[in-house]
């Protein structure tokens, strides 16, 4: 394992995989327009399906959102391994929520996930999991994400999303 953070270290990824000199010149913490932070609340976290999952924003800036999922019994599959399904969802509540903190408020009307690749790397067992969605690339009508879902400093899922806004 030493190796391996050792390599990361030599070609300058952080651990989630993403160029440090990438990360480091992004702006961090700009705050969201307060209209979409509302926006957010409501249609997103305060869902139907994110209320019945348990998901919960726990911060929000320009292009970066990060949520939460308590362990949840009646979120598994099998034993105590929270259903990939659950965490997909997870994931695309971050990366919309994560698309829309930078919009523009007064041309958005909506938005829709155009696609969403996930790898799953390792089960997630009767544990609460952290989302972090930051935007990779934005645009006017296509937003493109980087979600990592992590339990603890074990890391879940990763995934790559696409945000249609109109």
């Amino acid at each position: 394992m030493k190796g391996a953070k050792r390599h990361e270290d030599e070609v300058g990824l952080d651990k989630g995989g993403l160029d440090k000199s990438e990360l480091a010149a992004r702006p961090v913490g700009r705050a969201v327009d307060p209209r979409l932070t509302e926006r957010i609340e409501q249609l997103l976290i305060g869902s139907p399906v994110a209320r019945r999952l348990g998901i919960e924003l726990q911060e929000l800036v320009v292009d970066r959102a990060t949520l939460s999922l308590p362990f949840r019994a009646e979120n598994v599959t099998i034993e105590d391994i929270v259903h990939g399904g659950v965490i997909a969802a997870l994931i695309d509540v971050a990366g919309v929520a994560a698309a829309l903190s930078g919009a523009e408020f007064e041309t958005l009307r909506g938005s829709a996930t155009g696609s969403l690749s996930i790898s799953y790397l390792s089960p997630a067992r009767s544990v609460a999991l952290r989302a972090e969605a930051v935007v990779l690339r934005r645009g006017r009508r296509q937003v493109v994400i980087d979600v990592s879902v992590t339990a603890g400093t074990i890391a879940v899922a990763k995934a790559l999303a696409t945000t249609l806004l109109f």
